[in-house]
């Protein structure tokens, strides 16, 4: 049997800024059409919900296209970002921002098991926020882990671990933190994913590293030109499919979205400007 999962990521979506929800419709329609298990996105689901949160009411009522089991768990721009990124420009997380979230879309952090497989989605903004829900999430990953037995791990999260490899210690806002990624693997424990998908970056990559295979999912949404960003992977507006074996193997593969338009955030200088 193989279960399979449509990933969406940084959708950035708003009412007051509708300018990504149509390449979002198109991204849907694509994604539905291929009649996946289970739709997640991995984060930055709206424009600014962190300091803004109609946006989040609306792309909750926008994700109603799907005619699909969905879940999510929160981006930066959702609940704001960890307090480690040095001159960060991000919004901080706090216990509001993380509650408007939860309030809309359900648990920032999960599990679910689905044949062969432990599908675990975390918030990862909450490492090394200092919030009490950081303590609880810890727990939840040391017992979710602790109890998944044979199957396999799939990780989902905003934000990749790392560039290639799990031995780097650089410090920003692109990746997890370090000190946030050794929170992690502690309460992991001795097990690694089998799978790490996250988003974020708004590229499309998948490489093997030393702690399982990293797949990034694009936005779905707009790329970040070269000037602003460096370039890892594919930067084109889509989705990725992956696929679980009940066996333990897996495959992931960028699916372009018919109709939708690879924006390039430099020509929208107003979708960040104050509301």
């Amino acid at each position: 049997m193989t279960f399979r999962i449509a990933q969406i990521s940084d959708t950035h979506l708003s009412g007051e800024k509708s300018f990504f929800v149509g390449n979002f419709e198109c991204v849907a329609r694509t994604a539905i059409a291929a009649r996946p298990d289970l739709v997640i996105n991995t984060g930055d689901i709206s424009l600014d919900g962190a300091n803004n949160p109609s946006d989040l009411s609306e792309a909750a009522r926008l994700h109603r296209i799907f005619d699909l089991p969905v879940r999510s768990v929160p981006g930066n721009h959702d609940v704001g970002d960890s307090p480690e990124i040095p001159n960060s420009k991000e919004s901080p997380i706090n216990a509001a921002r993380r509650e408007a979230f939860v309030s809309i879309f359900g648990n920032d952090w999960w599990s679910l098991d689905v044949p062969g497989w432990r599908l675990i989605a975390l918030n990862a903004q909450l490492f090394g926020s200092g919030l009490s829900a950081e303590a609880d999430q810890l727990s939840f990953i040391e017992q979710t882990v602790a109890e998944a037995d044979q199957r396999k791990i799939a990780l989902f999260i905003h934000k990749p671990l790392f560039d290639e490899s799990d031995s780097e210690d650089v410090l920003g806002g692109r990746f997890l933190p370090p000190a946030s990624r050794r929170q992690l693997w502690g309460a992991f424990g001795g097990r690694r994913p089998a799978l790490i998908a996250s988003g974020h970056v708004h590229q499309y990559r998948s490489i093997e590293s030393d702690c399982g295979r990293c797949v990034w999912a694009p936005s779905t949404a707009y790329f970040i030109p070269d000037s602003r960003q460096p370039r890892y992977g594919l930067k084109q507006v889509g989705f990725v499919m992956h696929e679980l074996q009940e066996s333990g193997g897996h495959q992931s593969r960028f699916v372009q979205a018919a109709g939708a338009a690879d924006f390039n955030i430099a020509d929208f200088p107003n979708a960040y400007a104050k509301h």
